[in-house]
């Protein structure tokens, strides 16, 4: 059992909050999941399951939930396990109740505020030390003990060693960088070059295309990094090419998957505003706020996806489109 014993609470009782959540208390640690959903903090806490997420799956009893809102008061760490288009309003709106010496860890991929990072947005707009940890993790693997990489990034290394302590004698392994602003990017990037690969793989069963295509797309993910101001060297970490990796080559994949959709022909709005697609809606913010019309040649993939999803479009021209643009 570790010595160091936090209060630990997720803002979030989803499947990858509760997953982390449950692994921390299998460590020994007391955790509690922030939900709004009555019926899940209860089942929680009377029956150690989740019914929306995993039914199946006994929590630990060290795994505790609240609907009281007053309870992100007492965390040390709180992870953020919410919607990336709700995490800085939630915040925001409830910045009174957390103390300002609680360590916030973004766990959403997304934007947080216009074409800002949510980490970015954050740190602009309160004084706790805002952290994010992202990689190649699948709930599911998580929440069955499979051994699973992330990275945590915070701008204070002296954050590392409380991190290093929590995480310790759990099957979830990290790395640790003080390029926050690269680990963000990389999370929404990755989620965009998924789609193209599951266009791609929609369209033709050819491992030669498929790593093809993927080699250009982890170059230009590179090269939007860099112009954003993040590191290379995170595109080496767990949230670089791990986290992509998984996100475009695995069927669990959200964002793979409407990849697959659009390049069968079965993709339709209706899919679009039922589901959170990540992935989807930060094309349009890179290609309409972050770069412009003169970089087209220069990133070709994500703006020939940002066509797809604005117009009528021919997807039996998209490869030779792609790869007749590309460097």
């Amino acid at each position: 059992m570790n010595e160091y014993q936090p209060n630990i609470v997720f803002a979030g009782a989803g499947s990858i909050g509760t997953a982390i959540g449950n692994t921390l208390a299998r460590a020994g640690h007391h955790v509690t999941l922030y939900t709004i959903e009555g019926h899940v903090a209860q089942a929680i806490n009377e029956q150690q399951i989740n019914p929306d997420y995993f039914p199946n799956a006994p929590l630990n009893e060290k795994l505790a939930a609240t609907t009281e809102i007053k309870d992100l008061h007492q965390a040390d760490v709180l992870f953020l396990a919410i919607p990336s288009i709700i995490t800085v309003d939630f915040i925001l709106q409830n910045k009174e109740i957390i103390r300002n010496d609680t360590v916030l860890v973004n766990l959403a991929k997304g934007f947080g505020c216009g074409n800002m990072t949510i980490t970015a947005c954050l740190e602009k707009m309160i004084e706790n030390p805002v952290c994010t940890m992202k990689g190649p993790t699948f709930a599911r693997e998580v929440m069955n003990g499979a051994p699973t990489a992330m990275t945590f990034a915070a701008t204070d290394e002296k954050l590392f060693d409380q991190i290093r302590q929590i995480f310790s004698n759990t099957t979830i392994f990290l790395d640790y960088t003080t390029d926050v602003e690269g680990v963000e990017y990389l999370s929404i990037l990755k989620n965009i070059y998924a789609i193209i690969l599951g266009i791609i793989d929609a369209h033709f069963d050819s491992p030669n295309l498929r790593f093809l295509v993927l080699t250009r797309a982890f170059d230009e993910m590179r090269r939007i990094l860099l112009r954003s101001g993040g590191k290379e060297k995170s595109m080496f970490r767990y949230s670089g090419y791990g986290d992509f990796s998984l996100t475009a080559l695995n069927d669990l994949s959200r964002n793979r998957t409407l990849g697959l959709l659009i390049g069968k022909g079965f993709f339709t709005k209706d899919i679009s505003d039922k589901v959170v697609l990540e992935g989807k809606m930060a094309v349009s913010t890179f290609c309409e706020e972050i770069l412009d019309e003169s970089d087209k040649k220069e990133f070709p993939l994500i703006f020939e996806l940002n066509k797809i999803f604005k117009n009528n479009y021919d997807m039996s021209s998209f490869v030779g489109n792609i790869l007749g643009k590309a460097r």
